[in-house]
């Protein structure tokens, strides 16, 4: 089998997992499919997020930060802007007296998550282990206060509603898709590689003149656009949103999904995102109480964030690398252990 034919079925196996969810998806009632539509959105999220702590190997806590300003950019220019004077009477009048269609918008999110992953970055990346993930994380703060205190922007700490609820199973399936093909080829691309590379064993990645700095840059703006894009397309399933969404507890839930798959692999990545968001939504059923089987389970009000903190922590003890190893499914490695 040639290489480049065990890449390309490399992309498979994650790309065949996100479609099948959305084809179970369609296959349920109503409101469980939102649900699917809901998972589909976190693995769009976290393949984000391994874009760039994936194959960097830094811990980012500031990737929910282009999360929110895609969510809100898209659903604020998507909004008639023959409401937006009743609906948000602080805006800017550039904002105000435009509005844009559901697709426009995803582009808008997306290229503002890249624009100000960039701007940021351009610093953070110079920065490695503790330091830059305090730093990502100040960006995170950052732009949670500028959009819940600037209403010139937004709505401020109000919700924002009436957006156009144009994300199902389809779209959040394509979009899923989308990020997926995205994030194997940055892989796979000479940027990528090096960056990979350096991962591994930085002075020796500089030794041969490998530019960290940029590639670490290259890798956080295209992990902005994903993210951003992500964001809108969370906000056009929602159809509103409010700051505290898109804030400290996605950015747990998010990181936890990519460390029990295992954040080295874009596989990893898809698979944790699934496991972990459809456990999220059952024990948040649990804690609205709900039987299973004979008994009757009520949990206590923040079970859901424990208990996935619980399976988080064994991951990480019990296998360091996620439930993928992480790796990417490899069927020249599977051939060769067959005939081991």
């Amino acid at each position: 089998m040639s290489a480049a034919r065990d890449k390309a079925l490399q992309l498979l196996a994650p790309a065949l997992l996100i479609v099948v969810i959305g084809l179970l998806g369609t296959t349920v009632s109503e409101s469980t499919q939102t649900e699917f539509t809901g998972v589909l959105v976190n693995i769009a999220i976290v393949i984000a997020l391994y874009v760039f702590i994936g194959n960097s190997g830094v811990i980012s806590f500031g990737q929910i930060a282009f999360v929110a300003i895609g969510a809100f950019s898209a659903g604020v220019m998507t909004i008639s802007s023959e409401i937006k004077p009743t609906l948000l009477p602080e805006l800017f009048p550039f904002i105000a007296d435009h509005s844009i269609s559901s697709f426009e918008s995803l582009l808008l999110a997306a290229g503002l998550g890249a624009l100000v992953a960039f701007v940021a970055g351009i610093a953070l990346m110079r920065l490695n282990g503790l330091a830059a993930g305090i730093a990502t994380f100040a960006v995170l703060e950052i732009v949670h206060n500028i959009l819940r205190f600037w209403e010139k922007i937004g709505p401020g700490a109000k919700s924002l509603a009436l957006i156009p609820e144009t994300t199902g199973l389809w779209e959040a399936t394509l979009g899923a898709l989308f990020c997926a093909v995205i994030a194997f080829l940055y892989q796979h691309s000479r940027s990528g590689r090096l960056l990979r590379a350096s991962r591994e064993d930085a002075p020796a990645a500089r030794s041969i003149g490998v530019n960290i700095h940029l590639h670490r840059l290259v890798a956080f703006s295209l992990s902005g656009a994903l993210a951003g894009l992500a964001g809108g397309l969370l906000v056009h399933q929602i159809g509103s949103i409010t700051t505290e969404q898109v804030y400290l507890q996605l950015t747990f839930i998010t990181l936890a999904m990519l460390v029990v798959g295992g954040m080295g692999s874009l596989w990893g990545a898809v698979v944790g995102g699934a496991l972990v968001s459809f456990l999220n939504v059952y024990l948040l059923k649990l804690e609205a109480g709900n039987a299973v089987g004979p008994l009757h389970i009520d949990l206590p009000n923040g079970s859901t964030l424990l208990i996935i903190g619980a399976v988080m922590a064994a991951i990480v003890i019990l296998r360091p690398s996620g439930l993928t190893g992480s790796r990417e499914v490899s069927p020249r490695r599977w051939l060769a252990s067959r005939r081991g």
